[in-house]
């Protein structure tokens, strides 16, 4: 790290400590049920420095000036130093710039952090140039597949879909920003999979739809369980930790029912787990520690079994990502 990072990874060690103090309590409640711990591959963070000289389209500039939640510099060795305490020995980055070039400056991050074992990039289906960019990137090993958050405006375009089967048949797989479709998401990717049903597709975060109003959650859900029934669709516990009144809420309990829900159509054999990481440490989803707190106290009362396929196993299924450290282990 250069100095600004070094010097940026100092404010976030009082949460790598608090970390270390959660993560042995977390580790003497899991050990008395007769969970182990087990090697954990983050499946979502972000890497960024708005502080380059073209700056960083992610996070959001704060108006009227000041910093993001998220701060203004995310790179590998401050992540590290935060995870390392609760297990964590992998992460793959998913990019949240849109710009082309910012896929190549996260993959020079990578290259000597092997703490990073792929990237989620953004590269555009409706960009006439795709194949020849996902061609340009996917010659780094590193580089799994793209992310989109606007599925819906191509699913009448031939050319679009056809960069899709192109992704696909490059073993690439589709993450999909799922909130940004809202309650139209899922019935959007089950449109998208009938059209090309060689995708391996990522829902990134929970969807959350408590609240929603009764036709339009028995439509979600009706089509979130035909996603159920596609093997090559998989979901993140991502985003999970919300705020209960002013409080952000990392009681189970709070969550347990919807997660139940979802698990009963995704099964223990889908679902991965995802910090989010650095957007977990703002007061909205509140710090790693709770984040990843409320996932394993969820994943525990599903068994043994569970704990490894969520928190690393099945993260090799959609991701073919790169093991750089004989702790990571592949299923």
């Amino acid at each position: 790290m250069n100095r600004r990072q070094f010097v940026n990874t100092l404010g976030i060690l009082p949460f790598a400590v608090k970390g270390l103090t959660a993560q042995n309590a977390s580790a003497q409640g899991t050990q008395a049920q007769g969970v182990p711990s087990v090697p954990i591959i983050d499946t979502h963070i972000h890497l960024f420095d708005k502080t380059r000289p073209e700056g960083a389209p992610y996070p959001r500039d704060v108006p009227g000036g000041g910093e993001p939640p998220q701060g203004m510099i995310a790179v590998p060795g401050r992540y590290k130093a935060i995870v390392s305490p609760f297990g964590v020995v992998g992460a793959i980055v998913v990019e949240a710039s849109p710009r082309l070039e910012d896929n190549q400056w996260i993959l020079d991050q990578a290259a000597n952090a092997p703490i990073i074992v792929g990237l989620v990039g953004r590269i555009d289906p409706a960009d006439p140039a795709f194949g020849k960019n996902l061609e340009r990137f996917r010659k780094n090993r590193l580089f799994l597949g793209i992310r989109q958050g606007q599925l819906h405006l191509g699913l009448d375009k031939p050319e679009y879909l056809a960069n899709l089967k192109l992704l696909a048949d490059a073993d690439c797989s589709l993450d999909v920003d799922t909130p940004r479709q809202g309650m139209t998401a899922t019935e959007v990717l089950v449109k998208v999979l009938d059209k090309v049903p060689s995708l391996r597709l990522v829902m990134d975060h929970l969807p959350d739809v408590r609240f929603a109003e009764r036709p339009t959650k028995d439509n979600y859900m009706a089509h979130l369980k035909e996603l159920g029934q596609r093997p090559q669709v998989y979901i993140k516990l991502s985003e999970v930790v919300h705020k209960s009144g002013d409080k952000v809420s990392a009681d189970l309990n709070m969550y347990k029912e919807w997660l139940d829900e979802l698990w009963s159509i995704f099964g223990e054999d889908r679902v991965m787990f995802g910090s989010d990481w650095p957007q977990s440490e703002g007061l909205e989803f509140n710090s790693y520690p709770n984040v990843i707190g409320v996932a394993r106290a969820f994943v525990a009362t599903k068994g043994l079994s569970a704990m490894d396929n969520v928190f690393w196993k099945n993260s090799t299924k959609p991701y073919r990502w790169v093991q750089r450290d004989p702790s990571q282990r592949k299923a």
